[in-house]
């Protein structure tokens, strides 16, 4: 029985498809959601020949039908993993419980495919999509707001069912001071583990006769025998370290492992696509598979402006940087002390455009857009790494 009603009562659902193409049955999850769209879409060839009537066609007719529509809402520590694993087609998972979840492309043109689920009581029709996919997902992160997903999503069209019973799963979200934007001139030096060797003389900030600066960013943390803690690097040279603290011991060919820097942000948005196009065949109406084709991700940030050597020194010389968006809940995963957590690792970063807007009566604040490359020496474009107490997806 149908019934008027709004659309907060409409419940959206995934399943990752054991077989490309077949719906599974029943949800794995139920999404809450705060915009939605999944339409029916056709095409159809138009019958515009001259009949000896000014009217423009005589008849049309479809040629092509499928599914389109999107799916945003709050970035959820469980529900959001199905929707990566679309997009970027290869999982692994590690631990005991909790677990950890790293996503990374898979060389392939079919990434994992899903089945979508819609729950609709105002018709009292429901539907599952067989062979969904991911085209594109958004992850932005703005100020007194959850952080949010925004996926673009194409499937088969739809097939009426039984009346589901949606069970929303109870789930760690994430908010904008969880955030931890992190940056360095090497994906070593992003995972803190990249080292040089120098000379402590126990009374200065100056490391002398350091073996590389190459790689080394005004802002890093930087340890070592003889580095007092939490030191960081204010300055290098061609062959000299300047910390933010004198050096406690002397030694010559000591080693100095360095991390990144951690730069607070105004806001952050990251665009991840696999330009997912339909495979159209002679001989049905409907797509025979939906096919990621190249894989590209880019973005925007803004943080305030506070010296050059945060972005501007990186967006004018011809050097990438390697950056990580890295989401900690506060919450710790039931049964330990490990806290939810998503993260993001791009380790070759353009900085594309850098811009400072001067307002008279306003904090003057940095933008920048970047695109990621493909790392050749870390054969590596980006990973997503999720932490939760999911056990496989």
């Amino acid at each position: 029985m149908s019934s008027k009603g709004i659309g907060r009562l409409i419940q959206v659902g995934v399943a990752k498809e054991s077989t490309r193409g077949t719906a599974q049955s029943s949800a794995s999850y139920w999404n809450p959601w705060s915009d939605l769209t999944l339409d029916e879409k056709k095409e159809f060839a138009v019958d515009d020949q001259a009949y000896g009537i000014v009217e423009d066609n005589t008849n049309l007719t479809q040629t092509k039908k499928w599914a389109q529509g999107s799916l945003a809402g709050n970035v959820a520590d469980q529900t959001i993993g199905l929707i990566v694993y679309s997009l970027f087609g290869a999982h692994a998972v590690s631990g005991s419980g909790p677990y950890t979840h790293t996503f990374s492309i898979a060389e392939s043109a079919q990434h994992q495919s899903l089945t979508l689920f819609k729950h609709d009581p105002l018709t009292g029709v429901d539907y599952s999509y067989a062979n969904g996919v991911v085209e594109k997902l958004e992850l932005s992160v703005a100020l007194k707001k959850f952080v949010m997903f925004t996926a673009s999503l194409l499937a088969q069209s739809g097939v009426s069912q039984s009346a589901f019973t949606p069970s929303t799963t109870t789930e760690n979200r994430f908010v904008p001071q969880y955030l931890a934007a992190k940056f360095a001139l090497n994906y070593t030096g992003l995972q803190g583990t990249y080292t040089v060797t120098g000379t402590t003389d126990g009374t200065t900030a100056v490391i002398t006769s350091v073996s590389s600066t190459a790689n080394i960013k005004v802002g890093m943390s930087i340890t070592g025998t003889g580095i007092p803690a939490n030191a960081t690097v204010l300055s290098t040279t061609s062959n000299t370290i300047t910390i933010s603290a004198n050096t406690t011991a002397s030694g010559s060919g000591v080693t100095l492992t360095l991390g990144p820097v951690s730069i607070a942000l105004k806001s952050a948005k990251i665009t991840i696509n696999q330009n997912v196009e339909a495979q159209e065949v002679l001989g049905s109406l409907s797509p025979a598979d939906f096919l990621n084709k190249e894989f590209s991700v880019e973005g925007t940030f803004e943080a305030i402006l506070q010296n050059e050597s945060d972005f501007k020194t990186q967006f004018m010389g011809p050097t990438p940087i390697s950056m990580r968006l890295d989401l900690v809940n506060t919450d710790a995963i039931a049964g330990g002390s490990t806290h939810p957590e998503l993260y993001i690792d791009l380790p070759k970063v353009t900085l594309r455009e850098y811009g400072t807007p001067y307002k008279v009566k306003d904090l003057v604040y940095q933008s920048l857009k970047f695109k990621a490359s493909y790392s050749i020496s870390d054969t590596l474009l980006a990973k997503v790494v999720l932490i939760n107490s999911v056990s496989s997806y």
